[in-house]
């Protein structure tokens, strides 16, 4: 069996970990700066869990020695580290994250590796840039490609209509850096919570504005095929304006971490959830102009006889299938792995890809 080791043991880790672990071909340690959380990691499935201070390179370097892949599940400012500890290594690496500015590092390291660096394969970006890239493949022209994505409660219950399901730090990392595009052809940074809309879904209104990050590299790779291609966050009507007072008037973007407390106290979080994922490509097909679109809605449910929220499945399901493609030879297998690499098919119908279909 092939050794992942996975850093970061919360919600998200505690996923990855069981999809992992049960499957039957992957030997899985977990390592968090808590130990508690690294042991309940692995609680349904044996694994190991050992205590890891995610910003000691030491320890780190030591825990991935001897892995065939690194998962990391840590906060985004951790990766960079992590993944030189990978190479270093002689593991491969994966992580989750939406940070233009890691991302740019990660793909530095990669620079004539004989292992690979995949980063960003979790949802957003991760599935959405394969969804999106399949969509826009068969047009000789694309016009546009709108990219939406938001994790949810499924019964809102405050004036944001937003419980906390992911990251506190990656969501207030979204709201406040600025986002990559492409416009009339060419590649732009718009501020974020712009640009808003109005979307419904199985009959359900939403809003969505900019966030950054979710694009991955996707904008590069089309720049020069596509004349519009954005992502936005999708919301319950209202929530961006109550963010932009919180991030603008009252300038708690100045106070990220007085940000975070005040969230974090005062926003519940919730086992009952749901991602909405909306994918619109428009261009020429067959000389004629035309739409394609993706759109789902994702809830919690029962997997392997424990209840998972929509947020840990489909983040963990997309960076579990990455792993689990790159296994088998279906992706670049050294270097720099983006998410254009890989096939929609090969995805969705991978046993942890196809949590989405």
């Amino acid at each position: 069996m092939k050794k992942v080791v996975i850093l970061g043991g919360g919600q998200i880790g505690r996923m990855v970990s069981f999809l992992l672990g049960t499957c039957g071909d992957y030997e899985v340690q977990v390592g968090d700066l808590k130990a508690d959380a690294a042991h309940a990691a692995v609680a349904l499935f044996g694994g190991t869990g050992v205590a890891v201070d995610l910003s000691n390179a030491a320890q780190v370097a030591a825990f991935v020695k001897g892995a065939w892949a690194v998962v990391s599940c840590a906060p985004f400012h951790c990766n960079p580290m992590i993944a030189t500890c990978a190479g270093a290594a002689g593991a491969h690496y994966f992580d989750l994250t939406e940070d233009v500015a890691v991302t740019k590092q990660v793909i530095e390291l990669s620079k004539g590796s004989q292992t690979a660096f995949v980063p960003q394969c979790g949802l957003a970006p991760g599935f959405i840039t394969i969804a999106g890239n399949y969509l826009a493949a068969p047009f000789t022209q694309i016009e546009s490609l709108r990219l939406r994505v938001g994790a949810l409660p499924l019964n809102p219950s405050n004036r944001l209509g937003y419980n906390l399901t992911w990251s506190t730090e990656g969501v207030i990392n979204e709201y406040i850096m600025d986002c990559e595009a492409v416009r009339d052809g060419a590649l732009v940074s718009l501020p974020a919570l712009e640009n808003i809309e109005r979307l419904i879904i199985d009959g359900i209104e939403f809003e969505a504005f900019n966030t950054s990050g979710g694009l991955g590299t996707l904008a590069e790779s089309l720049q020069g095929r596509v004349r519009n291609l954005d992502y936005k966050t999708i919301r319950f009507p209202g929530h961006r304006d109550l963010v932009k007072f919180l991030l603008q008037e009252l300038r708690l973007r100045e106070h990220r971490d007085e940000l975070r407390t005040i969230l974090e106290r005062a926003i519940q979080s919730t086992s009952e959830d749901q991602v909405v994922v909306f994918v619109s490509a428009t261009g020429l097909l067959d000389g004629r102009l035309t739409e394609r679109i993706y759109a789902k809605r994702v809830l919690a449910q029962m997997i392997g006889g424990h209840h998972w929220t929509a947020i840990q499945i489909t983040t963990a399901a997309g960076i579990t299938a990455l792993v689990d493609l790159f296994a088998q030879g279906k992706t670049p297998q050294r270097g720099l792995v983006r998410m254009e690499d890989v096939s929609w098919n090969d995805f969705i119908t991978n046993r942890f890809g196809r949590l989405y279909a």
